[in-house]
């Protein structure tokens, strides 16, 4: 399985990126002892496309990527996307838009607070998902297939999940309610640091 190490792959995968209306998009990273994550690896698919983006390479520049995560003719699908949010807006100095978060989507759809990712994929599509590893060593390299594997199910599946929910919402006249909650989640007060409370995030 490819992963994109050098600029000239990023540049083409986004350009390819920027003609798709939506795009579904995670993060593998590290936070034990630092106040801000470690980002290793980023997956992102839509129809007809993947990547993953290793943005440890040392030639790459993830302003494409940013680039697109502030694209507005992009709709950027994410399962509970705070703290991948959290991420673009430390290193990329900016706000993803438009976004639309599964896991809050389901919520309003009836399926339950904080459903995880699995457990929705499951009930929407019937695949069942290999989680065992989401807690290896992402900066490690090379990864594993096992690992990429696990890395692109996370975007590939979320495919037919935002387009599921989606045409729930309309259906049921609810897209309303799931605007609401994602102005509130890509507002940058949002994710303004409160220092006093560092130490819990280093702990």
């Amino acid at each position: 399985m490819h992963v994109i190490t050098t600029q000239a792959e990023l540049e083409s995968a986004i350009a390819a990126f920027e003609k798709s209306e939506f795009v579904t998009v995670d993060t593998e990273f590290i936070r034990e002892t630092t106040f801000w994550p470690i980002l290793c690896l980023i997956q992102m698919a839509s129809p007809g496309l993947t990547a993953l983006i290793d943005p440890l390479a040392p030639d790459i520049d993830l302003k494409p990527f940013f680039r697109l995560m502030a694209n507005e003719a992009v709709v950027k699908v994410f399962h509970a996307a705070r703290q991948d949010i959290e991420i673009i807006v430390h290193l990329g100095d900016l706000m993803p838009h438009p976004v639309f978060d599964t896991q809050v989507a389901a919520m309003v759809c009836g399926f339950g607070d904080s459903v995880s990712y699995d457990q929705l994929v499951q009930r929407i599509t019937g695949a069942r998902l290999d989680k065992s590893s989401r807690f290896t060593d992402w900066r490690h390299r090379p990864l594993s297939d096992k690992q990429l594997d696990y890395a692109l199910a996370d975007v590939t599946h979320l495919i037919e999940v935002y387009r599921k929910l989606s045409a729930e919402l309309k259906r049921e006249n609810r897209a309303h309610w799931l605007n609401e909650e994602m102005e509130v989640l890509t507002s940058r007060q949002t994710y303004d640091p409160h220092p006093e409370d560092a130490w819990k995030r280093l702990k």
